[in-house]
């Protein structure tokens, strides 16, 4: 397909669908076209339209390098509105955003217009950025696949270090086109180690602390199930579950610039004791597998009590690359995420496991 031909196909689905799903702040016709019509049609992306997160994604680096490989940004997408304390949901120039699953049901967030743009087919990317699991958790309620990149691996606007940039697509096989185009190609060939399956891997599904609703954590069972039987993981014998320090008030105290006192020292002790049993768990096996939320996605009116983000800010803490693929559906029809997380720096292994269990255990789809 031409790439304006692209482009244009793109911009007619974000018309057709966004005044429901919401997806979108701005949409960028005009430049959009323009760019198709003038991007050099030697450089590897030419004419691969994508989203960027929020008013100020298309400033990012990540975006930038996109562009230069010849991708073409048709708008900036929706993220958590003015004044909202949990980062679940979006608001578009057409209202609230909405789960293309179930419009009763928010997106996740706060990628939630990147997530919900990708899911709808509107971009076959968008950008996003993760701090708490905001890349992960709307890949996981929107059924798209997300990765949390190494903290430090690409420039971040967030000084205290939890953010990484992150992609949404359709597949683990899209999003390597994002990690081999905006990282340096030095880089990429750094990490390009050979993946031998079956990968051995740690199941946890609830990190030690969590409570998964039991509906997901049989959706998530039964994915980690289907990856044994085709052959993308083994699964080691435990002599213990493996277990995390909940991080819920060490990632507060980060966030928040660090606690004073007794509080203080308590997050920095809970922080250090997750990195030491990450790294035991590393130096033994590949991977690391939890459900990515546990519970399914709720209401527009917001979470209750549960945290969302229970089972994914702590690798935003420790800095471990993550990922999101889809694992297959609740009853009711909601998505459910499978989270896989490698040792620092395995970005384009996980990528590469990511896509083995695509292709080998049916998307893990259900």
């Amino acid at each position: 397909m031409a790439d304006v031909e692209r482009v244009a196909e793109a911009l007619a689905r974000i018309e057709r669908l966004d005044p429901e799903l919401c997806a979108f702040i701005e949409v960028w016709a005009d430049e959009a076209l323009e760019r198709a019509r003038t991007v050099d049609e030697g450089l590897p992306l030419a004419g691969v339209p994508f989203a960027v997160k929020g008013p100020t994604g298309i400033r990012s680096y990540a975006a930038g390098r996109l562009m230069a490989a010849g991708a073409v940004p048709v708008g900036s997408t929706a993220v958590p509105g003015p004044g909202t304390y949990w980062q679940t949901w979006g608001q578009g120039t057409h209202g609230r955003t909405v789960n293309p699953y179930r419009a009763d049901r928010t997106p996740g967030g706060s990628s939630a217009g990147s997530a919900v743009a990708v899911a709808a087919g509107m971009v076959p990317l968008a950008t996003g950025s993760d701090g708490a699991g905001s890349v992960r958790i709307p890949a996981a309620w929107c059924g798209v696949f997300g990765l949390k990149t190494t903290n430090g691996l690409l420039p971040s606007p967030d000084r205290t270090g939890l953010a990484s940039a992150g992609v949404l697509a359709r597949s683990a096989a899209q999003a390597q086109a994002y990690l081999r185009w905006v990282l340096d190609p030095g880089a990429v060939a750094s990490q390009a180690l050979p993946v031998r399956l079956p990968v051995p891997a740690v199941f946890s599904p609830d990190l030690g602390f969590a409570r998964p609703d039991p509906e997901v954590a049989t959706v998530v069972r039964a994915a980690v199930e289907r990856l044994v039987t085709a052959g993308v993981i083994r699964l080691g014998p435990q002599r213990r579950p493996f277990a995390l320090l909940d991080p819920r008030e060490a990632w507060l105290a980060v966030r928040g610039g660090g606690a004073a006192g007794t509080a203080g020292v308590r997050a920095g002790e809970v922080r250090a004791e997750n990195d030491r049993r990450l790294d035991g768990l590393f130096a033994r096996t590949s991977l690391l597998i939890t459900p990515v939320t546990p519970n399914r996605p709720h209401g527009h009116e917001g979470p209750g009590e549960l945290y969302s983000t229970a089972l994914t800010w702590a690798f935003n803490l420790s800095g471990h690359p993550a990922a999101s693929i889809p694992a297959g559906f609740t009853p009711d029809g909601c998505p459910v995420g499978l989270q896989l997380v490698a040792e620092q720096g395995a970005d384009a292994s996980l990528l590469e496991i990511a896509q083995a269990a695509e292709t080998r255990a049916a998307a893990v789809r259900g």
